[in-house]
């Protein structure tokens, strides 16, 4: 059974021993993780899903399940009681920092300088400070400082 949704787990992974590869699996499309941060700005409805995005209605439909199948969104019944909107589970809310990671790659890597862009702000609305990984000691890490070790 998978720890975090407790299903069993997929048995077509890309590499079923990775857990980068099993990621990538569930949410490595492009729309998936823009619904997922959609999702964390406050999207809820079809509607405004594929509004933002501008998604065609039959990869949103596919993609809206697979998330939901995965334990990434759940549905609920809308406060109106007329329809059902998508919510962020606690495995969708912990992909924020991989949202962080991407947005802030992007600010550096994916525009000109100069280039208008979005910035995402904390609630007193100061710019989120660079996200960096660090060891327990508080020293940044980074592909040359890490390695992968197997475990079973």
């Amino acid at each position: 059974m998978s720890r975090s949704t407790g299903r069993a787990p997929d048995t077509g992974w890309t590499d079923p021993d990775c857990p980068v590869a099993r990621s990538l699996d569930l949410v490595g499309d492009r729309w998936s993780l823009l619904l997922i941060r959609d999702a964390m700005d406050g999207a809820r409805s079809f509607t405004e899903f594929q509004r933002r995005t501008g998604i065609a209605r039959n990869i949103l439909t596919d993609r809206l399940r697979k998330l939901t199948a995965h334990g990434l969104l759940t549905q609920r019944t809308a406060p109106s009681g007329r329809r059902q909107e998508y919510v962020l589970t606690d495995a969708g809310r912990a992909l924020f920092p991989v949202i962080l990671t991407l947005r802030q790659w992007g600010e550096r890597h994916a525009f000109t300088p100069g280039e208008t862009h979005s910035t995402l702000v904390d609630r007193h609305g100061a710019p989120v400070p660079e996200f960096t990984p660090t060891d327990a000691g508080g020293t940044p890490l980074d592909a040359d400082t890490t390695h992968v070790q197997k475990t079973r």
